[in-house]
């Protein structure tokens, strides 16, 4: 009688996600689940952290909750809805939009910031539902779409170098950043880190980042013993008094629309574009990415019932604002789970499954101090910005040489991507370095005679940025 049970429920999974149709099983697609879970799974210690603040911002539990509710229900969603091996969970970049911009930059509540990322999603919703996501997408030119991503990388590479205290701002000398003093137990931890996960990046281990947040970590518990737990905050680099917790839900639910008060009308609306453009460009690069390597992409290399992953990745950005864990979006590191044979959406089933386990473990996570997620972000950053290069696959061979995916001697994509990519993580502000990109793009291609090659909805964008930077102008006259 088991084994009828059994053999009935294989064929009833057999005939939802078609294992053998994607020539792959059961067994190989958990087993890929698991390793896209691995790979991507520092992102519960990381989003806590980043919107954290360092004990200024959300509480870490809670943060946690959120991060791996949003991740592990809409996951799950996107394996059911589309079939296929794509995972889900709050953005990095994104994350630090929320942190850096909004509430540290534009002074707004984390209720407030997180409206604006509700309103983000439900906007993108509407394009999908619509079909005018994928004609935005292409009125950008690629170059800059590639410069937005490798900006954002760039930006949480520069957040890991200040958290970990390998980049500081010295005060008072007129230097904007300098080198860190490589003195003490969180600097000790941090380079610490960040050799082991290069190491462990380089033998291409695929659980590199979070064995190097775990590696790290237990490091910092030993040296904060070491120094009778005076190393770091109370609470952090400590052995807890207990493994398990019920997960904390009181961020879900708290958002609000105040930013509209807060930073005016047309601001607000330009923030939520921002965010917006910042969020599709990511998506649309990683179904792309991800499906060539599965096989899900045509001969014309489109990816069939495209609107069925961009729709999950839509309402995972209202959730993740509603849930305050900032926008969630689907996942480049699932390429992991695909390079282990994973073909299915069983295999984001199995990845939702782990993030909504791993709710029941903050009192672990919450020991993480930021010097052992550092080496992570930056990790992370240059994962991003690795896109720089194309064909990847075939730079892993010596025999192979990447490209360079954006053509600097054309002035009217080099400029413009060198402004995106150097204004994001130095004023700690993607959207003034989109901002910057987009005005440069359309003021060169109209001083080279060019400028019927600048979409509609580029110039529509530039002027609005114009407006948004001269905001603060009209500010100080009185006009606004």
């Amino acid at each position: 009688m088991e084994a009828a049970a059994d053999a009935g429920s294989n064929n009833a999974l057999e005939r939802f996600f078609k294992f053998k149709q994607w020539n792959t099983s059961l067994k190989r697609d958990t087993l890929a689940g698991l390793t896209t879970f691995i790979v991507m799974s520092y992102i519960i210690f990381v989003n806590p952290s980043i919107l954290g603040l360092g004990g200024k911002g959300l509480p870490f539990a809670a943060a946690l909750t959120s991060t791996c509710l949003v991740a592990g229900v809409l996951t799950i969603l996107m394996g059911l809805v589309t079939n296929r091996a794509y995972a889900i969970a709050p953005g990095m970049g994104l994350n630090a939009v929320v942190a850096f911009s909004l509430v540290l930059g534009q002074g707004l509540t984390f209720k407030s910031a997180m409206g604006l990322i509700v309103l983000e999603g439900v906007a993108i919703t509407i394009l999908v539902l619509t079909g005018f996501r994928e004609a935005i997408f292409k009125a950008i030119p690629l170059e800059l779409k590639k410069a937005i991503v490798i900006g954002i990388g760039f930006f949480i590479l520069f957040i890991g170098l200040v958290n970990g205290g390998i980049v500081i701002s010295p005060p008072g000398d007129g230097t904007v950043v300098t080198l860190g003093n490589f003195v003490g137990v969180p600097i000790a931890v941090t380079l610490f880190g960040l050799v082991i996960t290069i190491i462990m990046v380089a033998r291409k281990w695929r659980g590199a980042i979070i064995l190097g947040i775990l590696g790290s970590t237990v490091f910092a518990i030993v040296l904060n013993y070491i120094y009778n737990k005076k190393a770091f905050g109370p609470g952090t680099a400590v052995i807890p008094s207990k493994v398990f917790a019920a997960p904390d839900f009181s961020l879900v639910g708290q958002f609000d629309f105040g930013a509209f008060a807060k930073l005016g009308v047309a601001a607000a609306i330009l923030w939520i574009f921002s965010l917006m453009l910042s969020d599709f460009f990511d998506t649309m690069g990683t179904l792309v990415g991800v499906g060539g390597q599965a096989g899900y992409l045509d001969e014309k290399g489109d990816l069939p019932q495209v609107n069925r992953p961009l729709l999950v990745d839509s309402v995972a950005a209202i959730a993740g604002g509603a849930v305050s864990s900032s926008s969630a979006t689907t996942y480049i590191e699932s390429g992991a789970g695909v390079a282990q044979g994973g073909r299915t959406g069983w295999v984001a089933l199995v990845v939702g499954v782990l993030f909504l386990l791993a709710m029941f473990f903050s009192p672990i996570a919450g020991v993480v101090p930021a010097n052992a997620t550092a080496p992570a972000l930056i990790i992370v950053g240059f994962l991003m910005m690795a896109t720089l290069t194309k064909g990847e696959a075939e730079a892993e061979h010596d025999d192979h040489e990447p490209k360079a995916a954006i053509d600097f001697s054309n002035l009217a994509f080099g400029i413009p991507a060198v402004l995106i990519m150097t204004i994001m993580p130095l004023t700690y502000s993607i959207t003034n370095g989109i901002g910057f990109g987009f005005i440069a793009y359309t003021l060169i291609r109209v001083v080279q005679g060019k400028a019927r090659d600048v979409s509609w909805m580029l110039w529509i964008a530039s002027a609005g940025f114009i407006i948004y930077f001269l905001v603060p102008l009209f500010q100080a006259k009185g006009w606004v």
